[in-house]
């Protein structure tokens, strides 16, 4: 079962609901500019409460199917940051791809690691995964940085991987094995 823990500095990191959707416009809107160069481009409704109600929606009906786990980082009633674990796949492969940003009055402070380590315990020992899986912009050495720290390794590169801030840009792959426990 995944329940609410503090990540650092008081910083809760919880289950998004439904009811999470004014924060988390209001999140994205504080963050809009800060964002923009690792996101895809957004259209002017994603920045509502109305466009983040529907994402969220679609986000918990996948959660509920166990395709998404969608984090968020609250201090108080304050989104902070983002975490989520997508494209989780059973069977042999027992995998899943982390995302995540934080606001950016909380970089340095050693949130995105903290955030990053307790997904990865939890994608082993609550979700039962063996591998989890990212992507960063060749220059993004902050995001880097925090996936070393968490035991990512880098296993590729991936030429026009995403489209991000309005063009197809080349990602660096990375991967953490959680563990060597059989899938069957």
């Amino acid at each position: 079962m995944i329940r609410p823990v503090t990540v650092t500095g008081g910083v809760i990191m919880r289950l998004a609901t439904e009811q999470d959707a004014e924060a988390l416009a209001a999140a994205y809107l504080r963050n809009r500019d800060h964002l923009k160069r690792w996101e895809p481009r957004r259209s002017e409704g994603f920045f509502t409460f109305a466009g983040q109600a529907e994402g969220l929606k679609g986000q918990l009906q996948a959660h509920g199917r166990g395709q998404v786990v969608p984090w968020l980082l609250c201090d108080g009633e304050r989104v902070v940051g983002r975490m989520t674990l997508s494209n989780i796949v059973r069977g042999p492969w027992l995998s899943a791809d982390v995302g995540y940003w934080i606001d950016a009055e909380y970089n340095g402070r050693g949130l995105a690691t903290a955030a990053v380590h307790e997904v990865c315990r939890q994608a082993d020992q609550e979700i039962g995964l063996h591998r989890v899986a990212a992507s960063t912009l060749l220059d993004n050495a902050a995001s880097q940085s925090v996936l070393r720290k968490c035991g990512f390794e880098p296993y590729g590169t991936a030429p026009n991987y995403l489209e991000i801030d309005g063009r197809w840009q080349h990602h660096l792959l990375w991967q953490r094995i959680l563990n060597d426990r059989p899938a069957f």
